[in-house]
């Protein structure tokens, strides 16, 4: 055969394989997820996540020191309180789950990046993301109480913020806080776009954050919706946010690719608990190949657009750019 163009030129071993990859991954990209709880000597295995635990203050920077030695120097906390009320007061209390988490994780673990999920789902008695008004979440009042947690995380030792509460006006909110009490530095990355997803359940396990009654329709997207993702990223770097997610990741990476193709500041997707509990499932019963499905995971999310990877499986995912099956 005749044949000028022969792509297969390209894909002969595995050297030419790297050099023309169109996505490269790298481990500083990764960001790990991890639960903290109060209590002491715990580190209880989360049921629907196998291989995911609930850490204690005390054992936490046992997790952090391990992921350090991968090369994983970026995690978001996520907080368990003992004390919930109706206004999820524990959630910007100074001797909170978080902050105390944070001051010890900075002396014990510096050279971690540490970044803080900024909600009230985890500390509010009724689970749902904010205050209550007679037709739910009252968006304004909770847009103040987000911004007091957000500076209480900082003044313990955050390096960036992460609201995920979905409310209206919560960016430009912390910023103006954070401004104004001399936090100018300190980055926002918006969950812009979170869509009402069955995906989350087993994290609402981990974190005891599932809603007493209803749902969050009211105020998480619809999942039939793409070009409203466009709308929430915008109107939140308008507000000051320097990176914005995508949540969850595998069945929304048509969305990723269109907010990263409209905006001008970093794209993350979030590759959440369901994700996560469906590989393991699937891996325990032999009937796939967890590492291959992981990295094809990543490299989609990559591919689609995003630069940064929160991932359950950020440690692995480091363990298989050092192997050479993704990168």
């Amino acid at each position: 055969m005749n044949l000028l163009q022969r792509p297969r030129r390209l894909r002969g071993n595995e050297a030419v394989r790297r050099m023309v990859r169109e996505v490269r991954i790298d481990k500083s990209s990764l960001i790990y997820p991890m639960f903290v709880k109060e209590g002491s000597d715990i580190k209880e295995e989360i049921p629907s996540m196998p291989g995911q635990y609930r850490y204690s203050i005390d054992r936490m920077p046992e997790k952090l020191n391990e992921l350090a030695d991968a090369g994983v120097s970026n995690v978001m906390l996520f907080g368990i309180p003992l004390h919930k009320d109706e206004t999820g007061s524990a959630a910007f209390d100074r001797d909170g789950i978080i902050q105390k988490a944070l001051r010890v994780a900075k002396r014990e673990v510096p050279d971690v990046y540490y970044i803080t999920d900024v909600c009230m789902c985890e500390y509010t008695s009724h689970g749902h993301c904010g205050v209550l008004c007679d037709h739910g979440v009252d968006n304004d009042p909770t847009c103040g109480l987000l911004a007091k947690t957000a500076l209480s995380h900082v003044q313990a030792g955050a390096d960036m913020v992460a609201p995920s509460d979905m409310m209206d006006g919560r960016v430009l909110a912390i910023r103006n806080l954070l401004d104004s009490n001399g936090f100018t530095h300190i980055p926002i990355m918006s969950y812009a776009v979170k869509y009402a997803s069955a995906f989350y359940g087993p994290f609402r396990e981990a974190a005891g954050s599932a809603p007493s009654f209803g749902n969050r329709n009211g105020y998480q997207m619809d999942v039939h919706n793409s070009r409203e993702a466009i709308k929430e990223a915008l109107l939140d770097i308008e507000e000051g946010a320097d990176i914005i997610m995508i949540k969850p990741a595998m069945s929304f990476l048509d969305v990723v690719t269109k907010v990263r193709e409209a905006i001008h500041v970093p794209t993350a997707a979030y590759s959440v608990s369901g994700e996560y509990a469906m590989v393991k499932a699937a891996a325990l019963k032999g009937w796939i190949d967890e590492s291959r499905i992981v990295s094809e995971m990543a490299v989609s999310a990559y591919r689609a657009g995003a630069q940064i990877y929160l991932s359950y499986f950020a440690q692995e995912i480091a363990g298989y750019i050092d192997a050479g099956l993704i990168g």
